[in-house]
């Protein structure tokens, strides 16, 4: 037995080992709250479909360029709403689709993304006696249609608006519950103070998406914080925090669809799609262990580490798995054995032509290898194509099935290569099977 088989042995094993760890016990590590991540189309959730009106859009920056930076606060605000791996992603020109995996509370989410989050602050208007404007129907004091304004470092005078935001937070105070906390970068403090200064002992009206929160009154001169309180509930001051921290959209989103998926369709998905994965396998290794005999064995064993590796794979890594990529992986697993196949087939013709069993296990696996690089190249090559027309057109179970597909041919090259071809190494190397019939052949 060669260094290099044992090295490769200590590998695999290895490898083993650690695709066990990350996938055992299976009820926590897959099927757990933190296992597999399960698509929307087999979790359940809903989709949201967007569409931006760039008229409205800065003219300094293009429509791609506003489209980019909507899609990332978004992708911030859906990040901080806690959805499980979601999806943001630009459709066309103007629209953007979102996927909300396990959402319950739809309503809140609508209202957490499409709106705008811009932060104003008005003044308060005054009649040319001093005296406060007020609303005759209403009761209330009047404020101003724009936001206030002040000098900024470099001279010119700027709104204070929410992109001067350094953070913003939810906070809990004793009396007045929950309130939304904030800090001013440099810039934003230098124009608070002076706005603050000049409205002291005035009304000043806080202004999220031209809604007034709160209006109060200005005690004292603030420069780099300060708090808006609106009698929130604390899901309602932890949502306006978010959409303040990710800063105001540059564009207003109008929903134009909204599909909700049930979760016990994705039950009923799985359920069915593993009695068939199951059937698939249990037929596929019968056929392997008939026809291959040894091989057929060897093959099994391959094809068993191959499935612990993949779904570590898909455990550990951020794979959303989709109804389509249960179909890919089923697909996969037919093609993990396609290369096996065509090694032990030009195994059994060396062996026939009277060569040892060492050089036919190196001549099947050098020989055959073209074919299966070219077959699998041409596979990777659909699956690329696959992946970014299905982002490109929104289709992300096309997406789903492409990288799944991806990834399990990829790991059934690497199984049906170097798992195989070790442990027939290991077989021939130490003599420990000789006979020719165990090798389905017939001489």
């Amino acid at each position: 037995m060669s260094k290099r088989n044992i090295y490769w042995l200590i590998f695999i094993i290895a490898l083993l080992g650690l695709a066990l760890w990350s996938i055992l016990p299976v009820n926590t590590k897959l099927l757990g709250p933190n296992g597999l991540t399960l698509g929307l189309d087999l979790k359940g959730g809903s989709q949201l479909l967007y569409e931006a009106n760039l008229s409205q859009k800065d003219p300094s920056v293009s429509d791609a360029e506003a489209m980019a930076a909507v899609t990332e606060k978004i992708q911030r605000r859906v990040n901080e709403f806690g959805v499980t791996e979601p999806t943001v992603q630009k459709l066309g020109t103007n629209q953007i689709v979102i996927q909300l995996p396990g959402v319950e509370n739809i309503t809140r989410a609508i209202e957490l993304i499409g709106e705008t989050g811009l932060l104003e602050f008005r003044e308060q208007r005054f009649d040319e006696n001093g005296d406060p404007v007020i609303n005759e129907t209403t009761g209330e004091p009047v404020f101003g249609n724009e936001s206030a304004t002040a000098i900024g470092k470099d001279g010119q005078e700027k709104e204070l608006t929410g992109k001067y935001l350094k953070h913003a937070y939810r906070d809990v105070d004793p009396y007045e519950g929950p309130i939304v906390a904030f800090e001013w970068d440099s810039e934003g403090a230098y124009l608070f103070e002076q706005i603050t200064r000049r409205n002291l002992d005035k009304q000043l009206a806080i202004f999220v998406d031209n809604k007034m929160i709160s209006a109060p009154v200005v005690q004292s001169v603030i420069s780099d914080r300060g708090r808006i309180e609106g009698r929130f509930t604390l899901e309602e001051a932890a949502d306006l925090a978010n959409k303040l921290n990710s800063g105001a959209l540059d564009v207003p989103l109008t929903l134009i669809d909204q599909r909700d998926v049930d979760a016990s369709l994705g039950a009923d998905s799985i359920r069915k799609s593993m009695i068939a994965a199951g059937i698939g396998l249990v037929l596929l290794l019968l056929f392997m262990l008939a026809y291959y005999r040894l091989l057929g064995l060897v093959a099994c064993f391959s094809l068993g580490i191959y499935g612990v590796v993949l779904l570590a794979i898909f455990s550990v890594f951020p794979i959303t798995l989709t109804l389509p990529g249960i179909a890919a992986l089923i697909l996969s697993l037919g093609m993990a054995v396609d290369a096996n196949v065509l090694i032990f087939e030009r195994m059994k013709e060396e062996l026939r032509s009277r060569r040892t069993l060492g050089a036919a296990v190196e001549a099947g696996f050098n020989r055959a290898w073209p074919a299966i690089r070219d077959s699998n190249i041409t596979t990777f090559i659909a699956c690329i194509i696959l992946f970014w027309l299905g982002g490109t057109f929104g289709a992300f179970m096309v997406r789903g099935f492409a990288l799944t597909l991806f990834v399990g041919v990829a790991l059934s090259m690497f199984t049906a290569i170097v798992v195989t071809r070790t442990f027939l190494r290991l077989i021939v190397g130490g003599r420990l099977v000789t006979n020719l019939a165990a090798y389905g052949v017939r001489v």
